[in-house]
């Protein structure tokens, strides 16, 4: 399996209409069958979990069984415009993207490793909590948020959030989430699992909120998958 998450930049003052696909997508992402998965997201301002809203940017993932990525039928992803992914992203949804002249970053990604559900569903199919990938690697951690542990939760970000973006090995990431403040997640990208992992659980800070999250049970549903990144462009 495969899937495709693309964070999409509207122009200053399209960012309307970014609002509007989160309506409008619905319709071609659920007539198309070869979708197992698709979720529409806003998007935070400091790519991270985030209070503030980015009216300019949002997001579509999808997941299918299968993309046809052989070879260097990755390298063909040019302009928003995946080529390697059209059996999986509605046409609608390109034609709208370059309509608008939005910056699209697009990455296709096969999960590897992780635990977790998404609305109930083990939505990138059973995953082995380890494997031996070493490489490249992205990671979306994504939860849903006990109303009662917002405070708890909302404190916590901005800290991390900062270890994250000079941690060693961090290239990029993205908050993005389904409703504001209640569920969020973080996408990122590393250059190794390893540096993932030093960050993720060396790092005291970081750690600490780890373990506060199941003791005091800040979560009603939560997930953390890691993808092999196949291509990001």
């Amino acid at each position: 399996m495969y899937c495709i998450l693309i964070i999409s930049r509207y122009p200053k003052g399209f960012g309307i209409f970014g609002f509007f696909s989160m309506m409008i997508f619905r319709f071609p992402l659920w007539m198309n069958k070869k979708i197992k998965f698709w979720k529409l997201m806003g998007s935070g301002r400091n790519g991270t979990f985030d209070k503030r809203p980015d009216f300019n940017q949002w997001a579509v993932l999808v997941t299918g069984c299968q993309i046809p990525v052989t070879g260097n039928d990755s390298s063909t992803l040019v302009d928003g415009n995946p080529s390697a992914a059209n059996s999986l992203l509605p046409r609608f949804i390109q034609k709208w993207l370059s309509l608008f002249h939005c910056k699209n970053k697009i990455y296709i990604l096969k999960p590897i490793e992780g635990h977790g559900l998404w609305d109930g569903k083990e939505v990138f199919g059973q995953l082995p909590k380890q494997s031996l990938y070493e490489g490249k690697i992205a990671v979306l951690t994504r939860a849903t948020i006990r109303v009662s542990r917002l405070k708890n939760f909302w404190k916590h970000v901005d800290a991390v959030a900062a270890q994250m973006s000079t941690a060693n090995g961090f290239i990029e990431s993205y908050g993005i989430g389904e409703v504001p403040w209640i569920k969020q997640a973080t996408f990122s990208v590393w250059e190794s699992k390893e540096q993932m992992k030093a960050f993720a659980y060396r790092m005291k800070e970081h750690a600490e909120v780890i373990k506060k999250t199941r003791q005091e049970k800040w979560y009603s549903e939560d997930m953390f998958v890691r993808f092999e990144v196949v291509s990001a462009v």
